[in-house]
């Protein structure tokens, strides 16, 4: 989209000063950690692009505030690399660069916001390097630290942390899908058929590159089968989100021009988790 037409989108420049109103009158608020999820077309023209949406998201939580986005890595070797043909597999190994929190660009599918937050001076990232996420603010080092190598969505991590501080999850144009968090509620959930992967990645270990062995719910083709519960072509997560705000959790309003969602994080897992067992079976 191009700029007359996002420019028409929103009435004119959104500006650091714009988007401070929307997200105070949306509810986010000073000393809030919040876990967010950006569409940047969906704002139309942000004057001065992520940057300036990172520091109005700053001045709305303010010194005691926390921002916080998933990274994952970018570059990192494909899960069928074990169906590769086995000359291929070992030149991989030799030389694919090990994860690095500081220099591994965040997944481009993420979109521009969590690969400007992670460089962002004085953000740190946790050291898992498949479901890395990035903070910047004054619970940063907590969220981040000692990220667990397995079960990297479920107790212990960034996400368990987000909830156990009371934070919040914001959703700027974000698809309701989009909801990290909910992860966290599949790692919690007891229901059958609960889907596993296995996979190695090459990490930094007392100053060697070495591939390690990690073991995580199937966050990428989903942790659940949930054919039978989610009509088809439509995501579960999506559906999980909708079901919520029908249910009166989260409240909605407009920043820039974006349809924007802000939930509490602990009530989206707590949904989530019942959500799942309810519809699935619990076991």
């Amino acid at each position: 989209m191009d700029e007359l037409a996002l420019l028409q989108r929103s009435g004119g420049p959104v500006t650091r000063s714009r988007l401070v109103r929307d997200l105070t009158t949306l509810g986010l608020a000073d000393g809030d950690v919040v876990m967010f999820h950006t569409r940047m077309s969906a704002i139309g023209y942000v004057a001065g692009g992520p940057a300036t949406l990172i520091g109005a998201l700053g001045d709305v939580v303010g010194e005691r505030g926390t921002l916080m986005v998933t990274c994952g890595w970018n570059d990192a070797p494909p899960y069928e690399l074990v169906t590769w043909p086995q000359p291929w597999q070992e030149a991989l190994r030799r030389e694919h660069p090990a994860y690095d929190p500081r220099l591994s660009e965040a997944d481009h599918s993420y979109g521009r916001l969590p690969e400007a937050l992670r460089r962002w001076p004085g953000a740190v990232r946790s050291r898992h390097p498949d479901a890395s996420f990035a903070a910047l603010g004054a619970a940063a080092e907590a969220l981040m630290a000692d990220h667990p190598w397995d079960d990297p969505h479920g107790p212990g991590s960034p996400l368990a942390r987000l909830v156990a501080m009371g934070g919040r999850v914001l959703l700027l144009g974000a698809p309701l899908d989009s909801i990290t968090l909910l992860h966290h509620a599949e790692a919690l959930a007891e229901a059958p058929g609960k889907r596993f992967v296995d996979f190695e990645q090459p990490i930094m270990a007392d100053g060697e590159r070495v591939w390690r062995r990690f073991h995580d719910i199937d966050s990428s083709d989903g942790a659940f089968d949930y054919s039978s519960v989610v009509p088809e072509g439509e995501w579960p997560f999506a559906v999980i989100a909708q079901d919520m705000l029908s249910a009166g959790i989260g409240t909605a309003g407009t920043v820039g021009a974006a349809t924007s969602h802000l939930f509490e994080a602990a009530d989206v897992v707590d949904f989530g988790v019942a959500w799942i067992e309810e519809k699935l079976g619990k076991g």
